[in-house]
């Protein structure tokens, strides 16, 4: 199997995350300005795969099996980590990786069946803001209060955002595919 110039890009991102973890794990001063910058990295390959896999006609089946793969393995690599450090309930946490499971399970017995489910534009926006509210439970001030609100900071409406485009992207999928079932 020849590798596309897309899929490498995919595989850039997969190779970045456990360099991620390290720099979050890390303690010298400004790693986490370092995690940040590393995290959008990562998170601009998504982009720039899907621009050159498009605009070169690089899209193979390995990249359309890798690339949603490296989006799960980085935001989950984040997830975990926020989860461990009580930035991220285990609740929503749970919620995420079931939505991708059942999601992921939905898109084997559609296959099955001689159908490819293809991105949504639920689940699009999903990845996007899920990654937009990872970059900001990044920085130093994703525990202050949002506006005065004592109970809302950073972190809360950021679980907030995730669950929410989580639940209505893996509703959408299963709702506009209920007749794999069939």
């Amino acid at each position: 199997m020849k590798l596309t110039t897309a899929s490498k890009i995919t595989l850039i991102r997969v190779a970045l995350i456990p360099v991620f973890l390290v720099l979050m794990w890390s303690d010298f001063t400004g790693h986490m300005w370092w995690a940040l910058g590393l995290f959008i990295l990562a998170s601009g390959t998504d982009w720039v795969d899907g621009y050159v896999a498009r605009h070169y006609n690089q899209v193979s089946s390995f990249g359309k099996f890798i690339d949603p793969l490296a989006d799960k393995l980085l935001v989950t690599a984040a997830m975990m980590v926020f989860v461990e450090w009580g930035q991220f309930p285990a609740w929503a946490a749970i919620l995420v990786l079931t939505r991708e499971f059942a999601v992921t399970g939905l898109r084997l017995v559609a296959v099955e069946g001689g159908r490819v489910i293809a991105a949504g534009w639920s689940g699009k926006v999903k990845t996007f803001s899920t990654m937009i509210c990872m970059c900001l439970m990044l920085t130093p001030w994703h525990a202050s209060p949002l506006g005065g609100l004592g109970c809302l900071t950073i972190d809360s409406l950021s679980t907030w955002v995730i669950v929410i485009t989580t639940v209505w992207s893996g509703l959408e999928y299963f709702i506009k595919n209920r007749d794999v079932f069939n």
